[in-house]
């Protein structure tokens, strides 16, 4: 079996990173994102200016993502966070990966510090980022999602000083 491997986003993975992202966002449950996006969208967040994004591979599929960027709610030395993995290969060291190769790039760009911004009933996601040291600080309650759905979020940080 092929390694894992992590590497910077490239324009050909657009396509495999909507994919992947779409079933998650058909799943439901674990992403603010309720409707389907395309590579051309991702594409887009992907040029946002002091961002990195990493895609975690293994024999030529892309198995999650990974990416930090500049977020208006938060001052100019924090990234936000997101992580996705493919269903079914979640807890198989994918997003540690992945945080591997991010935190050492948050660093490069300058920040501080690392939020997510995880829904409150995402327990797998809530879990992820507390093993990778991530804290409690701060409860936002009745987000509206874009379907009209109401979630309540838990913003974690991590401290990259």
């Amino acid at each position: 079996m092929d390694k894992l491997s992590v590497r910077p986003v490239m324009g050909y993975d657009l396509g495999a990173m909507a994919g992947l992202l779409n079933d998650i966002i058909a799943k439901g449950g674990t992403t603010a994102l309720t409707l389907p996006v395309t590579p051309d969208e991702i594409a887009g967040w992907a040029r946002s200016p002091k961002s990195a994004w990493h895609v975690a591979e293994q024999g030529g599929t892309i198995l999650g993502f990974q990416w930090i960027e500049p977020w208006d709610p938060l001052p100019p030395d924090a990234a936000n966070i997101a992580t996705f993995v493919r269903s079914g290969q979640t807890g198989l060291g994918i997003g540690s990966a992945l945080f591997s190769a991010t935190e050492p790039a948050a660093r490069a760009l300058g920040y501080g510090w690392i939020n997510a911004n995880i829904r409150a009933d995402n327990a797998g996601g809530l879990a992820y980022y507390q093993s990778r040291g991530f804290r409690i600080w701060k409860h936002v309650a009745g987000v509206t999602l874009d379907d009209g759905s109401i979630v309540d979020k838990i913003w974690k940080r991590y401290d990259l000083d």
